[in-house]
């Protein structure tokens, strides 16, 4: 008779080193147990129901949060038809000096106390911006959307809307239609930046913009020329550059520019990505930053500053984008008026 031998002598303390993956899934019973509260009180608290006290929403959140509690998507889209997925759809570009990071962080705070979870859709500027939101309402991967770089006439914008899917941009457009949004006020930044070179004495200005084709070109173009005026100065707007070209183009194209008779003694940079390659620019033409040239800068942190103290900065609060966005898209997803749901944040 084969002898069968014993098995390996059970470690308690073993057991609980398992990955959560490998033991029970919390659930709302689970967050019931150790609050003291009913399971429907307890989901009614995770989606900010508006009868649920702020103490007890913050203690149910904090055992979720202990818990590592998440919401069963696919037993929630089979009840309700919804994903609880909002997806923001970003160029790859746009993570450059972090400007995407604290929008996402904004949007997450917002979300947090949600059923709804983002899903980032990114996609590369040389492919067609449409790819992804069509895949998104062809799938119905989410329940609604936050764009960014907006056009004019933006073509992402008209399908949403002919589609009446819930969305949200961040930047406006000039379609003769509401739509949610959030918006820097690059005009007024433009007019601030002018203002304060003037203060310093400064004669002639180039603005480094963003490519023509989106709105907040325009946006800056108007407060750039305001500001000319109102102060001045002379100035233009650079033709053979913008803030989509490599930092090494805008480097060394700024740099041969700074060389020449009647070169500006002032720049305005749209972006702070760019605001490096300026300053290495006049590093390579041997002008000195905040002496031979003032440099103003859109930025989303104080990095640059801290980097370069004489840098001139403007700040663009992108956490607060998140925020207002994350609101927007679910306020439309709940049925608000779209014209209720614009914000517009300044210098």
């Amino acid at each position: 008779m084969t002898t069968i031998p014993p098995g390996p002598k059970r470690d308690p303390a073993a057991e609980d080193r398992t990955s959560p993956s490998t033991r029970s899934r919390p659930t709302l019973k689970s967050i019931a147990d150790l609050t003291g509260l009913g399971v429907t009180t307890v989901s009614r608290a995770l989606k900010d129901a508006p009868d649920i006290g702020m103490d007890t929403k913050a203690r149910v959140r904090q055992v979720a949060r202990d818990l590592g509690y998440h919401p069963n998507r696919a037993g929630l889209r089979l009840r309700t038809g919804k994903t609880f997925v909002i997806s923001l759809v970003m160029s790859l570009e746009d993570e450059v000096m972090g400007a995407t990071s604290p929008v996402v962080l904004g949007i997450s705070e917002v979300l947090a106390a949600t059923p709804y979870h983002l899903m980032v859709s990114p996609y590369k500027q040389t492919e067609d911006p449409l790819v992804p939101v069509r895949h998104i309402l062809e799938t119905g991967a989410a329940d609604g959307l936050i764009l960014s770089r907006t056009q004019p006439d933006d073509p992402r914008v008209r399908l949403l809307l002919e589609h009446d899917f819930p969305f949200a941009t961040h930047g406006r457009t000039e379609m003769g239609v509401e739509h949610p949004f959030h918006d820097f006020d690059n005009e007024a930044f433009a007019f601030e930046a002018v203002r304060r070179l003037a203060g310093r004495g400064r004669r002639h200005v180039l603005l480094l913009p963003p490519p023509s084709h989106l709105t907040y070109f325009t946006h800056l173009k108007s407060g750039f020329e305001k500001g000319l005026a109102a102060f001045g100065l002379t100035g233009a707007i650079m033709e053979d550059m913008n803030s989509d070209d490599s930092l090494e183009t805008i480097r060394d194209r700024s740099a041969v520019m700074l060389r020449k008779h009647g070169a500006p003694d002032a720049l305005i940079s749209s972006a702070s990505s760019s605001t490096t390659a300026l300053v290495a620019a006049l590093d390579l033409a041997g002008l000195r930053l905040g002496t031979d040239v003032d440099v103003v800068s859109k930025v989303g942190n104080d990095v640059l500053r801290w980097l370069r103290p004489d840098l001139i900065t403007i700040h663009e609060d992108f956490r607060l984008a998140g925020r207002e966005l994350a609101r927007a898209v679910l306020a439309r997803i709940d049925g608000e008026n779209a014209d209720a749901l614009q914000s517009l944040s300044t210098v």
